[in-house]
Protein backbone atom coordinates (compact mmCIF):
# COMPACT_ATOMS: atom_id res chain seq x y z
CA UNK A 1 0.00 0.00 0.00
CA UNK A 2 1.24 3.56 -1.09
CA UNK A 3 1.40 6.72 1.17
CA UNK A 4 -0.85 8.47 -0.35
CA UNK A 5 -3.66 5.47 -0.09
CA UNK A 6 -2.49 5.20 3.22
CA UNK A 7 -3.00 8.73 3.91
CA UNK A 8 -6.55 9.05 2.18
CA UNK A 9 -7.67 5.84 4.19
CA UNK A 10 -6.59 7.83 7.72
CA UNK A 11 -8.63 10.86 6.28
CA UNK A 12 -11.58 8.88 5.38
CA UNK A 13 -11.94 6.92 8.87
CA UNK A 14 -11.10 10.11 10.59
CA UNK A 15 -14.01 12.00 9.13
CA UNK A 16 -16.30 9.01 9.54
CA UNK A 17 -15.86 9.24 13.55
CA UNK A 18 -16.44 12.91 13.72
CA UNK A 19 -19.79 12.68 11.81
CA UNK A 20 -20.53 9.28 14.14
CA UNK A 21 -19.73 11.23 17.20
CA UNK A 22 -20.64 14.73 16.51
CA UNK A 23 -20.88 16.99 19.78
CA UNK A 24 -22.49 14.78 21.91
CA UNK A 25 -19.28 12.34 22.12
CA UNK A 26 -19.98 8.42 23.01
CA UNK A 27 -23.19 9.14 25.36
CA UNK A 28 -26.58 8.92 23.84
CA UNK A 29 -25.33 6.83 21.02
CA UNK A 30 -28.09 4.58 18.99
CA UNK A 31 -27.51 1.32 18.16
CA UNK A 32 -26.16 1.93 14.73
CA UNK A 33 -24.16 4.43 15.62
CA UNK A 34 -22.40 2.25 17.82
CA UNK A 35 -21.92 -0.72 15.04
CA UNK A 36 -20.66 2.17 12.75
CA UNK A 37 -18.27 2.78 15.51
CA UNK A 38 -16.82 -0.56 15.67
CA UNK A 39 -16.75 -1.01 12.18
CA UNK A 40 -14.41 2.60 12.26
CA UNK A 41 -12.37 1.09 14.98
CA UNK A 42 -12.09 -2.27 12.79
CA UNK A 43 -10.77 0.31 9.94
CA UNK A 44 -8.81 1.61 12.08
CA UNK A 45 -7.12 -1.63 12.67
CA UNK A 46 -6.96 -1.95 9.04
CA UNK A 47 -5.35 1.25 8.67
CA UNK A 48 -2.81 0.42 11.05
CA UNK A 49 -1.69 -2.23 9.81
CA UNK A 50 -1.88 -1.42 6.21
CA UNK A 51 0.74 1.98 7.30
CA UNK A 52 2.46 -0.85 8.67
CA UNK A 53 3.11 -2.91 5.58
CA UNK A 54 3.38 0.27 3.90
CA UNK A 55 6.20 0.93 6.42
CA UNK A 56 7.65 -2.55 5.65
CA UNK A 57 7.37 -2.12 1.70
CA UNK A 58 9.16 1.12 2.04
CA UNK A 59 12.30 -0.23 4.29
CA UNK A 60 12.36 -2.98 1.76
CA UNK A 61 12.96 -0.70 -1.19
CA UNK A 62 15.20 1.74 0.95
CA UNK A 63 17.34 -1.50 1.77
CA UNK A 64 16.99 -1.43 5.24
CA UNK A 65 15.71 -2.98 8.10
CA UNK A 66 12.58 -2.05 10.25
CA UNK A 67 14.55 -0.90 13.54
CA UNK A 68 14.66 -2.86 16.90
CA UNK A 69 15.90 -2.05 20.16
CA UNK A 70 18.78 -4.51 20.99
CA UNK A 71 19.94 -3.93 24.82
CA UNK A 72 23.58 -4.62 25.97
CA UNK A 73 24.35 -8.46 26.22
CA UNK A 74 23.02 -9.03 22.20
CA UNK A 75 25.91 -9.81 20.33
CA UNK A 76 27.23 -7.37 17.98
CA UNK A 77 29.01 -9.07 13.77
CA UNK A 78 31.43 -7.13 12.39
CA UNK A 79 32.26 -7.17 8.57
CA UNK A 80 35.73 -6.39 8.39
CA UNK A 81 38.55 -6.72 11.35
CA UNK A 82 40.58 -3.91 10.75
CA UNK A 83 41.43 -0.91 13.70
CA UNK A 84 37.24 0.33 13.14
CA UNK A 85 36.26 -2.83 13.75
CA UNK A 86 38.61 -3.13 17.04
CA UNK A 87 37.72 0.75 18.35
CA UNK A 88 34.29 -0.69 17.73
CA UNK A 89 34.42 -3.47 19.68
CA UNK A 90 36.35 -1.74 22.52
CA UNK A 91 33.80 0.90 22.87
CA UNK A 92 30.65 -1.45 22.64
CA UNK A 93 32.34 -4.36 24.92
CA UNK A 94 32.30 -1.41 27.60
CA UNK A 95 28.70 -0.67 27.00
CA UNK A 96 28.10 -4.41 27.88
CA UNK A 97 27.82 -6.22 24.05
CA UNK A 98 29.08 -8.83 23.20
CA UNK A 99 31.21 -9.32 19.20
CA UNK A 100 31.89 -11.45 16.54
CA UNK A 101 34.02 -10.69 13.80
CA UNK A 102 34.33 -11.42 10.26
CA UNK A 103 37.77 -11.60 8.30
CA UNK A 104 40.17 -12.94 5.97
CA UNK A 105 43.24 -12.30 8.42
CA UNK A 106 44.09 -14.75 11.46
CA UNK A 107 45.37 -11.76 13.25
CA UNK A 108 43.18 -9.04 12.70
CA UNK A 109 43.02 -5.77 14.87
CA UNK A 110 39.11 -6.22 15.46
CA UNK A 111 40.24 -10.20 15.91
CA UNK A 112 42.34 -9.44 18.60
CA UNK A 113 39.35 -8.09 21.09
CA UNK A 114 36.73 -10.17 20.10
CA UNK A 115 36.25 -13.85 18.53
CA UNK A 116 36.79 -13.57 15.02
CA UNK A 117 35.42 -16.21 12.28
CA UNK A 118 38.63 -16.53 10.01
CA UNK A 119 37.02 -16.51 6.16
CA UNK A 120 37.06 -14.21 2.79
CA UNK A 121 34.79 -11.58 3.09
CA UNK A 122 32.62 -13.25 -0.22
CA UNK A 123 32.82 -16.73 1.71
CA UNK A 124 28.74 -17.71 2.11
CA UNK A 125 28.80 -19.90 4.49
CA UNK A 126 31.51 -17.54 6.38
CA UNK A 127 28.58 -14.81 6.49
CA UNK A 128 25.54 -17.54 7.41
CA UNK A 129 28.31 -18.33 10.49
CA UNK A 130 28.32 -14.84 10.89
CA UNK A 131 24.00 -14.37 10.50
CA UNK A 132 23.93 -17.44 13.40
CA UNK A 133 26.37 -15.91 16.05
CA UNK A 134 25.18 -12.33 16.00
CA UNK A 135 21.61 -10.53 16.77
CA UNK A 136 22.59 -7.63 14.77
CA UNK A 137 25.40 -6.98 11.58
CA UNK A 138 27.38 -4.06 11.12
CA UNK A 139 30.45 -3.36 9.02
CA UNK A 140 33.57 -1.40 9.66
CA UNK A 141 34.35 -0.84 5.83
CA UNK A 142 32.66 -0.33 2.42
CA UNK A 143 33.63 -2.46 -0.15
CA UNK A 144 31.50 -5.21 1.42
CA UNK A 145 31.06 -7.77 -1.55
CA UNK A 146 27.26 -7.24 -2.84
CA UNK A 147 26.25 -10.58 -2.31
CA UNK A 148 27.04 -10.92 0.67
CA UNK A 149 25.57 -8.14 2.08
CA UNK A 150 22.47 -9.01 0.14
CA UNK A 151 22.76 -12.56 1.77
CA UNK A 152 22.81 -10.90 5.26
CA UNK A 153 19.90 -8.66 5.40
CA UNK A 154 18.05 -11.56 4.26
CA UNK A 155 19.27 -13.81 6.86
CA UNK A 156 20.11 -11.34 10.05
CA UNK A 157 19.14 -7.92 11.05
CA UNK A 158 21.69 -5.33 8.97
CA UNK A 159 19.75 -2.16 9.72
CA UNK A 160 22.14 -0.24 7.84
CA UNK A 161 20.81 -2.44 4.85
CA UNK A 162 22.71 -2.73 1.45
CA UNK A 163 21.29 0.71 -0.32
CA UNK A 164 23.58 3.49 1.23
CA UNK A 165 26.63 0.85 0.72
CA UNK A 166 25.56 0.20 -2.92
CA UNK A 167 25.62 3.87 -3.54
CA UNK A 168 28.95 5.15 -2.18
CA UNK A 169 30.27 2.14 -3.35
CA UNK A 170 30.39 4.01 -6.79
CA UNK A 171 30.95 7.77 -6.98
CA UNK A 172 28.47 8.82 -9.39
CA UNK A 173 25.54 6.80 -7.88
CA UNK A 174 27.18 8.71 -4.63
CA UNK A 175 27.60 12.17 -6.59
CA UNK A 176 23.80 11.99 -7.54
CA UNK A 177 22.38 11.00 -4.30
CA UNK A 178 24.25 14.54 -2.60
CA UNK A 179 22.60 16.25 -5.27
CA UNK A 180 19.42 14.86 -4.80
CA UNK A 181 19.40 15.35 -1.14
CA UNK A 182 19.69 19.20 -1.82
CA UNK A 183 23.65 19.33 -1.03
CA UNK A 184 26.13 20.94 -3.11
CA UNK A 185 29.22 18.83 -4.91
CA UNK A 186 31.68 20.08 -7.29
CA UNK A 187 31.18 20.40 -10.88
CA UNK A 188 31.63 16.70 -12.41
CA UNK A 189 31.05 14.74 -15.40
CA UNK A 190 30.96 10.28 -16.46
CA UNK A 191 34.14 9.60 -18.12
CA UNK A 192 34.24 6.56 -20.22
CA UNK A 193 37.02 7.02 -22.73
CA UNK A 194 39.84 9.39 -23.64
CA UNK A 195 37.52 11.36 -25.87
CA UNK A 196 35.00 11.16 -22.97
CA UNK A 197 37.82 12.71 -21.14
CA UNK A 198 39.04 15.57 -23.73
CA UNK A 199 35.55 16.81 -24.00
CA UNK A 200 34.42 16.57 -20.08
CA UNK A 201 37.92 18.86 -19.43
CA UNK A 202 36.93 20.89 -22.08
CA UNK A 203 33.92 21.56 -20.61
CA UNK A 204 34.37 21.84 -16.89
CA UNK A 205 38.17 23.67 -17.00
CA UNK A 206 41.45 22.70 -16.19
CA UNK A 207 42.84 21.93 -13.46
CA UNK A 208 40.50 18.87 -12.75
CA UNK A 209 40.76 15.44 -10.81
CA UNK A 210 40.61 11.95 -12.38
CA UNK A 211 38.83 9.59 -10.24
CA UNK A 212 37.93 5.89 -10.60
CA UNK A 213 34.47 5.39 -10.05
CA UNK A 214 35.07 2.23 -7.65
CA UNK A 215 37.57 1.60 -5.56
CA UNK A 216 40.38 4.23 -4.18
CA UNK A 217 41.12 5.36 -0.90
CA UNK A 218 44.21 7.55 0.13
CA UNK A 219 44.59 9.32 -2.79
CA UNK A 220 44.58 5.67 -4.76
CA UNK A 221 43.24 5.44 -7.91
CA UNK A 222 43.34 9.18 -9.23
CA UNK A 223 45.45 11.78 -10.64
CA UNK A 224 45.26 15.43 -10.57
CA UNK A 225 45.44 16.96 -14.58
CA UNK A 226 46.76 20.55 -14.63
CA UNK A 227 47.15 20.99 -19.08
CA UNK A 228 45.70 18.98 -21.66
CA UNK A 229 49.24 17.57 -22.34
CA UNK A 230 48.44 15.11 -19.28
CA UNK A 231 44.85 13.81 -19.71
CA UNK A 232 46.07 10.81 -21.75
CA UNK A 233 48.87 10.03 -19.03
CA UNK A 234 46.06 10.59 -16.35
CA UNK A 235 43.56 8.02 -18.19
CA UNK A 236 46.06 5.67 -18.33
CA UNK A 237 47.41 5.82 -14.83
CA UNK A 238 43.62 5.72 -13.81
CA UNK A 239 42.37 3.30 -15.62
CA UNK A 240 44.83 0.72 -16.80
CA UNK A 241 43.90 -2.11 -19.35
CA UNK A 242 40.36 -1.49 -18.38
CA UNK A 243 38.07 -2.25 -21.32
CA UNK A 244 35.39 0.30 -20.43
CA UNK A 245 36.14 2.34 -17.73
CA UNK A 246 34.11 4.38 -15.30
CA UNK A 247 35.89 7.32 -14.05
CA UNK A 248 34.86 10.75 -12.86
CA UNK A 249 36.39 13.86 -14.06
CA UNK A 250 35.93 16.83 -11.32
CA UNK A 251 36.42 20.10 -11.07
CA UNK A 252 39.31 21.30 -9.17
CA UNK A 253 37.85 23.25 -5.66
CA UNK A 254 40.17 25.93 -5.14
CA UNK A 255 39.04 25.53 -1.51
CA UNK A 256 40.82 27.13 1.90
CA UNK A 257 40.55 24.29 3.66
CA UNK A 258 38.85 20.70 4.07
CA UNK A 259 36.73 19.62 6.78
CA UNK A 260 34.56 16.25 8.02
CA UNK A 261 31.48 15.76 10.06
CA UNK A 262 30.39 12.41 11.36
CA UNK A 263 27.28 12.42 11.36
CA UNK A 264 24.90 10.01 13.06
CA UNK A 265 21.27 8.24 12.56
CA UNK A 266 19.55 5.93 14.97
CA UNK A 267 17.46 3.33 13.49
CA UNK A 268 14.21 4.83 14.79
CA UNK A 269 15.31 7.92 12.73
CA UNK A 270 17.23 10.30 15.90
CA UNK A 271 19.80 12.36 13.97
CA UNK A 272 22.99 14.24 15.82
CA UNK A 273 26.40 15.52 14.48
CA UNK A 274 29.94 15.91 16.08
CA UNK A 275 31.95 19.11 15.75
CA UNK A 276 33.65 19.68 12.18
CA UNK A 277 37.04 18.54 11.54
CA UNK A 278 39.64 20.42 9.94
CA UNK A 279 41.70 18.14 7.87
CA UNK A 280 45.42 18.38 6.96
CA UNK A 281 46.71 15.53 4.09
CA UNK A 282 49.90 14.98 3.40
CA UNK A 283 50.81 12.98 0.14
CA UNK A 284 47.01 12.13 0.00
CA UNK A 285 46.64 10.80 3.40
CA UNK A 286 45.16 12.19 6.51
CA UNK A 287 48.02 13.68 8.76
CA UNK A 288 45.79 15.50 11.24
CA UNK A 289 42.53 16.52 12.16
CA UNK A 290 41.90 19.66 13.64
CA UNK A 291 39.21 20.56 16.69
CA UNK A 292 37.47 23.02 16.62
CA UNK A 293 37.89 23.44 13.03
CA UNK A 294 39.61 26.91 11.95
CA UNK A 295 36.07 28.62 10.22
CA UNK A 296 33.71 30.21 11.59
CA UNK A 297 31.34 29.02 13.72
CA UNK A 298 28.24 29.86 11.32
CA UNK A 299 30.36 27.97 9.11
CA UNK A 300 30.63 25.01 11.52
CA UNK A 301 26.49 24.81 12.31
CA UNK A 302 26.03 24.92 8.47
CA UNK A 303 28.57 21.74 7.72
CA UNK A 304 26.47 20.36 10.15
CA UNK A 305 23.69 20.99 9.35
CA UNK A 306 24.32 19.23 5.56
CA UNK A 307 25.86 16.42 7.26
CA UNK A 308 22.59 15.96 8.74
CA UNK A 309 20.31 16.48 6.18
CA UNK A 310 22.29 14.20 4.36
CA UNK A 311 22.42 11.23 7.01
CA UNK A 312 18.37 11.79 6.92
CA UNK A 313 17.91 11.73 3.22
CA UNK A 314 19.90 8.92 2.92
CA UNK A 315 17.98 6.83 5.22
CA UNK A 316 21.31 5.98 6.88
CA UNK A 317 21.52 4.25 10.02
CA UNK A 318 25.07 4.38 11.99
CA UNK A 319 27.49 6.88 11.30
CA UNK A 320 27.74 9.02 8.14
CA UNK A 321 31.12 10.73 7.71
CA UNK A 322 31.02 13.37 5.21
CA UNK A 323 34.16 15.60 3.86
CA UNK A 324 33.73 18.63 2.55
CA UNK A 325 35.53 21.64 0.94
CA UNK A 326 35.42 25.05 2.09
CA UNK A 327 36.00 27.59 -0.40
CA UNK A 328 37.60 30.95 0.18
CA UNK A 329 34.16 32.93 0.02
CA UNK A 330 32.77 30.53 2.17
CA UNK A 331 30.96 28.14 0.16
CA UNK A 332 30.28 23.98 1.16
CA UNK A 333 31.07 21.56 -1.19
CA UNK A 334 30.83 17.81 -0.27
CA UNK A 335 33.81 15.35 -1.52
CA UNK A 336 32.92 12.51 -0.34
CA UNK A 337 30.84 9.96 2.09
CA UNK A 338 31.79 6.94 3.91
CA UNK A 339 28.58 4.94 5.65
CA UNK A 340 30.81 3.97 8.79
CA UNK A 341 33.33 5.35 11.33
CA UNK A 342 36.09 7.62 9.68
CA UNK A 343 39.25 8.29 10.81
CA UNK A 344 38.87 12.01 10.61
CA UNK A 345 36.22 11.15 14.33
CA UNK A 346 39.01 9.28 15.66
CA UNK A 347 39.61 12.78 18.15
CA UNK A 348 36.11 12.19 19.65
CA UNK A 349 37.56 9.10 21.55
CA UNK A 350 39.14 10.80 24.32
CA UNK A 351 37.61 14.76 22.91
CA UNK A 352 33.88 14.24 23.78
CA UNK A 353 31.29 12.77 25.58
CA UNK A 354 30.32 10.21 23.32
CA UNK A 355 32.94 8.46 20.91
CA UNK A 356 31.84 7.91 17.72
CA UNK A 357 32.15 4.50 18.00
CA UNK A 358 30.02 4.19 20.89
CA UNK A 359 27.43 6.38 19.05
CA UNK A 360 27.75 3.67 16.21
CA UNK A 361 26.74 1.13 18.51
CA UNK A 362 24.24 3.15 20.32
CA UNK A 363 22.61 4.00 16.38
CA UNK A 364 22.46 0.88 15.17
CA UNK A 365 21.18 -0.98 17.90
CA UNK A 366 18.23 1.87 18.08
CA UNK A 367 19.50 3.61 21.82
CA UNK A 368 18.96 6.90 22.22
CA UNK A 369 21.92 8.80 20.90
CA UNK A 370 24.82 10.25 23.28
CA UNK A 371 25.95 13.41 23.37
CA UNK A 372 28.20 15.00 21.20
CA UNK A 373 29.63 17.63 22.80
CA UNK A 374 33.25 18.29 22.85
CA UNK A 375 35.18 18.66 25.83
CA UNK A 376 38.35 20.06 25.14
CA UNK A 377 40.12 21.13 22.03
CA UNK A 378 41.90 18.51 20.24
CA UNK A 379 44.15 17.68 17.64
CA UNK A 380 44.52 13.90 16.37
CA UNK A 381 47.89 12.98 14.44
CA UNK A 382 48.15 9.48 12.53
CA UNK A 383 50.99 7.57 13.36
CA UNK A 384 51.82 5.51 9.86
CA UNK A 385 54.45 3.03 9.41
CA UNK A 386 57.32 5.05 9.88
CA UNK A 387 56.47 6.82 12.91
CA UNK A 388 55.35 3.83 14.86
CA UNK A 389 58.11 3.11 16.28
CA UNK A 390 59.06 6.46 18.01
CA UNK A 391 55.65 7.09 18.79
CA UNK A 392 56.06 3.67 21.12
CA UNK A 393 59.29 4.34 22.67
CA UNK A 394 57.75 8.42 23.52
CA UNK A 395 55.52 6.87 25.46
CA UNK A 396 57.64 4.97 27.85
CA UNK A 397 59.09 8.24 28.85
CA UNK A 398 58.96 11.76 30.37
CA UNK A 399 57.39 13.86 27.42
CA UNK A 400 59.02 17.42 27.72
CA UNK A 401 57.64 18.84 25.02
CA UNK A 402 53.46 18.15 26.09
CA UNK A 403 54.01 19.25 29.63
CA UNK A 404 55.73 22.90 28.47
CA UNK A 405 53.24 22.75 26.07
CA UNK A 406 50.10 21.94 28.40
CA UNK A 407 49.53 19.16 25.69
CA UNK A 408 48.09 15.38 26.99
CA UNK A 409 48.85 12.80 24.45
CA UNK A 410 46.73 10.01 24.09
CA UNK A 411 48.07 7.00 22.07
CA UNK A 412 45.91 4.15 20.05
CA UNK A 413 47.36 1.78 18.57
CA UNK A 414 45.67 -1.09 16.16
CA UNK A 415 47.45 -4.36 16.80
CA UNK A 416 48.37 -4.63 13.04
CA UNK A 417 50.55 -7.31 12.24
CA UNK A 418 52.70 -5.45 9.84
CA UNK A 419 54.41 -2.28 9.68
CA UNK A 420 54.62 -0.40 5.95
CA UNK A 421 56.02 3.15 5.46
CA UNK A 422 52.38 5.07 4.80
CA UNK A 423 50.19 2.32 6.69
CA UNK A 424 48.27 3.94 8.99
CA UNK A 425 49.32 2.10 11.94
CA UNK A 426 47.51 4.24 15.06
CA UNK A 427 46.90 7.83 15.84
CA UNK A 428 47.70 10.38 19.08
CA UNK A 429 44.48 12.95 20.14
CA UNK A 430 46.27 15.73 21.46
CA UNK A 431 44.25 17.06 24.41
CA UNK A 432 45.05 20.84 24.89
CA UNK A 433 43.38 23.78 25.59
CA UNK A 434 44.15 25.84 22.28
CA UNK A 435 45.04 23.31 19.41
CA UNK A 436 48.41 25.56 18.57
CA UNK A 437 49.86 24.21 21.43
CA UNK A 438 49.35 20.84 20.28
CA UNK A 439 50.09 21.73 16.96
CA UNK A 440 53.57 22.85 18.28
CA UNK A 441 54.35 19.66 19.74
CA UNK A 442 53.86 17.55 16.30
CA UNK A 443 55.83 20.31 14.59
CA UNK A 444 58.92 19.88 17.66
CA UNK A 445 58.68 16.05 17.59
CA UNK A 446 60.55 14.66 14.52
CA UNK A 447 57.96 11.71 14.01
CA UNK A 448 56.52 13.43 11.24
CA UNK A 449 59.37 14.87 9.73
CA UNK A 450 59.54 11.31 7.26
Amino acid sequence: MRHEELKAGTQEVHADLLEQEGTGGKAGRTQEQEEAGREAGRSREQVGAGREAGRAEEQELRGTAAARTLLPGATIGVLGGGQLGRMMALAGSAMGYRFVALDPAADSPCGQVTPQITAAYNDREAARELARRADVITYEFENVDAGVAALLSEESYVPQGSRLLYTTQHRLREKAAIEAAGVPVAPYRKVGSLADLTAAAADLGLPCVLKTATGGYDGKGQAVIRGPEELEAAFRQVSPGAAVPELVLEKFVKFKCEISVIAARSASGEVKSFPPAENIHVNNILHLSIVPARVPEELQRRACQLAEQLVAGLDAVGLLAVEMFVTEDGELYVNELAPRPHNSGHYTMDACVTSQFEQHVRAICNLPLGDTSLLTPVVMVNVLGQHLEGAIQRIGRTDEEAERLGVAAKLHIYGKTESKTGRKMGHINLLCKDTGDALSWVEQTNLWRN
